[in-house]
């Protein structure tokens, strides 16, 4: 095909870049398929407001390509991303841009593509289709020409297979995955045929993944979609692909039951929770993920810590119920505990009430229960509730040797020197569910599972056989009495918190992790932790530091605007979080403005001013509200309730009333961004790392200041650089 001599032509961006246009010429006499594609090369140097369909009418006529309407310009890198008024800004200098057929044009070619009676054609039209939907723009045409229903049409008549279902759903997962259309739109025989393909024993891997990821958004994005989903699928059908090697499917099975467990009614989750024990959830899990050839991935790892905290939030319920002190089925629990401890029946029928409530008190007494006449009322204080009482039977009937041990053992001590089991227990039950956060929402961004509480299917209350045996254990190094009960339950603290770092693989691990982190051990941890965190009293001293402090405090300002200078990745948080998108925000070096905007992945590096389209005056800037206060913190939602997410969350209020809202990646991040942008307002930096970076600063000065420098000759110039080495052989690479 013959393309003229064209002559430069001048297209518009707000930002004047260089970029590269592609002219997609197609022969009329030619199939759609057949093109050429020249470049040319061209500054965007005319008027700032020229609109873009005015660029492509211009770009049509130098060409002299009729209809230009049906134009538009699109990115040439592997995205494939329309080009629009709104997202105009985001091209990069040096991007290549393509002229090709309109996002309407486009849909509607697919849409009468994939309705083709040839294969081939079809096939190809749905790997189009499936790129394209990628884009919001071309989307929302294809949404409108009413594709949605027409793709769950094909997936309903069963009639294709293999590749050509596998293109249908993803175009299916992209369109859906922009929010457009409701998930409650769809029909009991779409949720029916998504369901046989998970069901069925040998399917594509590729269809499969699909149609996992169309379940747990069904679930997660409509209660009325849960319950048709429930009805069609069950939890021993999902079971075999965990046992398979491929952990995306096996990722994507563990999503569709996190989303059924955490979608299903209260009072449906222990029924749940009873079959995932039935079908052996959690040693198919050890077994072939957590201790699979494979590493665990990050979506995975998330998975993994979404299923344990739901797991563990199970026990809630029991947490938050007081006991009856006059509910007879309980008060025989409390019987129980007294009698595997000192091997006694009920004497119901022997000698008198005096004689039994004095025997019974004395009893109690020597189980360690505050209230010794009725320790029923012991258990009134939520947390932890009847937890409490649970754990402590676990252990007196499956530890029985370590349970009677303990009991008898401080039963023979002095009285100010005993370990109280019945207090302890309840103390360390409430401890347990706060370090493992019982009860709270999980966390959208954490990864933090813990393998050894996959190695038991009583995890939680062997757990706290290991720990109860640590406090008795820690209550006698430390020669503790009742006073110290506080200063005890600290250090045993201490010591799990210390253990689950290290994440043990399992529960014998754990055990020996905090064999090694005995009294004494944490006592010299804790005098290093001073040591390198001394703290000068004497007023001489003080005034030092006072005199010191401004001049760190400003070095700290400095360090947190640099970085704001840096910028940093923010992620949008979407319903489906493997569907993962971005945008950057970044401090001008002049600290004037921010600058931010969209990006289609996750960059390595910093990420230039001049690729961010959107900026925002510092001057504009009102004020900065985190946590609750944010605008986007206010919306309903369990995502938006999540204790951790709102942690991390900040708005910036500028003029109009309008925000600009973040969730930073980390605590650190949101440190050095609330700090940075409090100090661009002139207000006082007041987060747990400024506070932090102040001491570590001070103290390191203060050291510094106060070395005995007698008759130690300090050069006044610093010692010359050596050269570099001939070689660097020397060098260890780690790697």
């Amino acid at each position: 095909m013959e393309i003229k001599n064209l002559s430069y032509k001048r297209i518009l961006s707000k930002t004047g870049r260089l970029v590269s246009i592609s002219l997609l010429a197609v022969q009329e006499a030619c199939q759609p398929s057949l093109y050429n594609v020249c470049h040319l090369m061209f500054p965007f140097c005319s008027s700032q407001k020229k609109p873009l369909s005015a660029i492509i009418k211009e770009v049509c006529e130098g060409w002299q390509l009729p209809n230009h309407e049906t134009y538009a310009l699109q990115n040439a890198d592997s995205t494939n991303f329309y080009i629009t008024e709104k997202n105009r800004n985001n091209i990069k200098n040096g991007s290549i841009l393509r002229l090709t057929k309109s996002p309407g044009q486009m849909a509607m070619q697919l849409h009468e593509r994939i309705q083709s009676s040839s294969l081939d054609v079809k096939l190809d039209a749905l790997k189009d289709l499936a790129n394209s939907s990628r884009d919001i723009t071309f989307a929302q045409e294809f949404i409108n020409l009413d594709g949605i229903s027409l793709l769950t049409q094909m997936v309903e008549s069963g009639t294709d297979f293999g590749e050509m279902l596998s293109f249908t759903l993803t175009a299916f997962v992209e369109l859906m995955d922009h929010g457009i259309v409701s998930w409650d739109t769809f029909s009991v025989a779409f949720i029916k045929k998504i369901a046989s393909f998970v069901c069925k024993s040998s399917m594509d891997s590729a269809v499969l993944q699909r149609s996992l990821a169309i379940l747990e958004s069904m679930v997660l994005n409509s209660q009325d979609l849960y319950q048709k989903v429930a009805q069609e699928i069950t939890i021993g059908q999902l079971m075999p692909h965990l046992q398979g090697t491929d952990q995306d499917i096996q990722t994507y099975t563990i999503a569709v039951i996190n989303a059924l467990f955490l979608k299903a009614p209260e009072e449906k989750r222990q029924e749940m929770a009873h079959i995932l024990a039935q079908k052996q959830l959690r040693s198919i899990i050890l077994t072939n993920v957590i201790r699979g050839p494979k590493p665990i991935n990050e979506e995975m790892a998330h998975q993994l810590y979404m299923l344990q905290v739901l797991t563990f939030n199970l026990l809630e319920d029991r947490m938050m119920t007081k006991m009856d002190p006059q509910d007879q089925a309980q008060r025989d629990i409390i019987f129980e505990l007294r009698r595997i401890a000192f091997d006694v029946e009920c004497e119901s029928n022997s000698g008198s009430i005096e004689k039994r409530k004095s025997m019974y008190t004395r009893d109690y007494k020597k189980l360690g229960f505050i209230n010794h006449v009725n320790p029923a009322v012991d258990f009134t204080q939520i947390p932890p509730g009847m937890l409490a009482l649970d754990n402590m039977l676990y252990f007196a009937r499956q530890h029985q040797d370590s349970y009677i041990r303990i009991v008898l053992e401080n039963s023979s001590r002095e009285d100010k020197h005993e370990c109280p089991f019945g207090r302890s227990s309840i103390e360390l039950t409430k401890m347990l569910c706060e370090i493992l956060k019982v009860g709270e929402l999980p966390s959208e961004n954490c990864h933090d599972f813990h393998p050894m509480f996959f190695t038991h299917d009583r995890s939680f209350e062997e757990f706290f056989c290991i720990c109860i045996q640590l406090l008795n254990k820690t209550w006698k190094e430390m020669r503790a009495t009742s006073e110290d009960f506080n200063k005890v339950m600290q250090v045993v603290r201490e010591q799990i918190t210390r253990a689950l770092t290290a994440k043990p693989n399992s529960l014998d691990q754990f055990k020996s992790r905090l064999q090694n982190l005995s009294y004494t051990e944490i006592l010299k941890i804790r005098q290093s932790e001073r040591m390198n965190q001394e703290d000068f009293q004497s007023r001489p001293i003080v005034e030092l530091r006072e005199k010191i402090q401004p001049e760190i405090m400003e070095l700290i300002k400095q360090q947190r605007l640099n970085r704001l200078c840096e910028g940093t990745c923010f992620r949008k948080i979407s319903s489906r979080r493997r569907q993962d998108k971005f945008w950057y925000c970044r401090l001008s070096p002049n600290h004037k403005v921010l600058h931010y905007g969209d990006l289609e992945e996750s960059p390595q590096g910093e990420v230039p001013h001049d690729s961010l389209q959107d900026k925002l005056p510092v001057a504009d800037i009102k004020a900065v509200v985190t946590g609750k206060d944010c605008p986007h913190m206010k919306e309903k939602g369990a995502l938006k309730q999540n204790k951790e997410v709102l942690e991390l969350a900040f708005s910036i209020l500028y003029e109009s009333d309008e925000y600009l809202n973040f969730i930073a990646p980390d605590k650190h991040e949101y440190c050095v961004w609330t700090d940075g942008l409090n100090a661009l307002l002139g207000k006082e930096m007041t987060s747990e790392f400024t506070r932090s970076d102040l001491d570590t600063l001070l103290n390191m000065e203060m050291k510094l200041r106060l070395l005995d420098l007698e008759n130690i000759q300090i050069p006044e110039a610093p010692p010359p650089i050596p050269k570099e080495p001939s070689n660097y052989d020397f060098v260890y690479d780690c790697n």
